[in-house]
């Protein structure tokens, strides 16, 4: 059994973050609210406590310790509203007498500055007070003077202001859930108009995702018609290779049949010889169109290790080759790849090079480099090279300049065509030791 069960909506998942996150913030502060009116009103009212003691203090030495001059009467208790209480070898006065219970203790304690007293049970007394008291010597005389605050009022009155705040706490807890709300309803618009956008796309209505998606959303939008495109030209692919199958293989098809149902007629050698060479072009057509209809054009999060796939190519065909020379040219590491689709690249790296080792003299170099955003495949041969007439001719589907050579000239073609499904460019240029084919594909 689960504790916490995964969200259906990212609404839900913001709320669920959000919603909790902001109440405990919320009464943290109100917490630390509480923690700091106690701590403020209790620095304060020392504070009138000390200045109270030292006005008291500066009373007495002005009357050279005679208490009698003082005239205190009620003055504290209806000035200050605070009772206090002055001791004397002569004699004690305690303001108002129904403290006396409370500061009594006090004078005989030995404790100096702020004295607080909780939970006291004395009839006509307050049961929370907060004290200062002092001992100072006027005229050589030793007094001590202790004045005091009931803490009870100033507690309610706290605790008042802090049930005001819980209120607004709360009012603003509702505010900010509002907010939040508000909040997720416009930045899930995008998404609203994206999930309206697919019904759209599904229905046929439009055939690409057109929405002024946040920069978040961009790339998925992107990907989405990437896709789209991707199935577009294989299903382009396909109906071009069944057009190009059926346009292809009907006449030979034809021809060898009318030949087979044609009983007045022997089979000679003249005849079976021309029969296998239209069933050979119907093979070659049929191995043509099945090797483009694997061509997969840019996948996303499909890549390619060009180093490692170069290599064990270059040494499959020193086996097929065995008296020619294939080399590679290389600062690329073995951990390096290319997005581009593997069997795509296997097609490129393998026909330049089977192309090169039928046409070279004893040597193949392949070359292997990468740019900022550019993929570069260099193939160089030291056969006969193109002449200038017929380079613009390379890579015509179904072209062989000598036919004195194997192949059905559909090599180059098809890296051709690989090349350009990729964006990319494949230039032919003739060098001092043969024919080079440069090779450049986004990285």
């Amino acid at each position: 059994m689960t504790l916490f069960r995964k969200p259906v909506s990212i609404k839900g998942a913001l709320l669920l973050l959000l919603l909790p996150a902001g109440i405990g913030l919320m009464a943290i502060a109100w917490f630390v609210h509480g923690l700091l009116l106690e701590r403020m009103s209790r620095e304060f009212v020392e504070s009138r406590l000390k200045d109270e003691v030292a006005f008291l203090e500066h009373h007495i030495r002005q009357a050279d310790g005679q208490t009698d001059m003082l005239k205190t009467g009620d003055y504290f208790e209806k000035v200050f509203h605070h009772a206090f209480a002055i001791q004397s070898p002569a004699q004690t006065v305690i303001s108002p007498q129904s403290w006396q219970p409370l500061l009594s203790p006090m004078l005989l304690s030995n404790d100096q500055n702020s004295i607080r007293v909780h939970g006291a049970e004395i009839p006509n007394a307050p049961s929370d007070i907060l004290a200062y008291r002092k001992s100072f010597l006027a005229n050589d005389i030793p007094f001590t003077v202790i004045v005091s605050e009931d803490m009870g009022a100033l507690q309610n009155s706290q605790a008042e202001l802090h049930a005001w705040t819980a209120i607004v706490s709360i009012l603003l807890i509702l505010l900010l859930v509002g907010i939040i709300w508000f909040g997720i309803n416009l930045s899930m618009r995008p998404v609203v108009s994206l999930q309206a956008a697919l019904k759209r796309l599904q229905s046929g209505e439009i055939s690409r995702i057109n929405v002024e998606a946040p920069e978040e959303f961009r790339p998925l939008v992107q990907q989405l018609n990437q896709l789209l495109d991707s199935l577009d030209q294989r299903l382009e692919r396909s109906r071009e290779a069944l057009a190009n199958l059926s346009h292809s293989v009907k006449t030979p098809i034809a021809a060898v049949r009318q030949v087979l149902e044609d009983t007045s007629r022997p089979l000679e050698n003249d005849l079976r010889h021309e029969m296998g060479s239209r069933l050979s072009d119907i093979d070659r057509q049929l191995e043509a169109e099945m090797r483009r209809s694997r061509f997969a054009g840019p996948q996303v999060g499909k890549s390619a290790y060009p180093v490692q796939q170069a290599r064990d190519l270059l040494w499959m065909l020193g086996r097929l080759y065995p008296e020619k020379s294939f080399e590679l040219s290389t600062s690329l590491s073995g951990e390096c790849h290319w997005p581009i689709e593997e069997q795509d690249l296997n097609e490129i790296l393998g026909n330049l090079l089977d192309n090169a080792g039928k046409w070279s003299t004893s040597c193949v170099e392949l070359s292997l480099t990468q740019g900022k955003s550019i993929a570069s495949i260099v193939v160089t041969d030291d056969g006969p090279g193109v002449k200038a007439h017929e380079m613009s001719s390379l890579g015509q589907r179904g072209l062989r300049l000598d036919e004195q050579i194997p192949g059905h000239g559909l090599g180059l073609a098809i890296v051709s065509e690989i090349v350009e499904r990729y964006g990319g460019n494949i230039t032919f240029s003739c060098t001092s030791r043969g024919l080079s084919v440069a090779v450049e594909m986004p990285s």
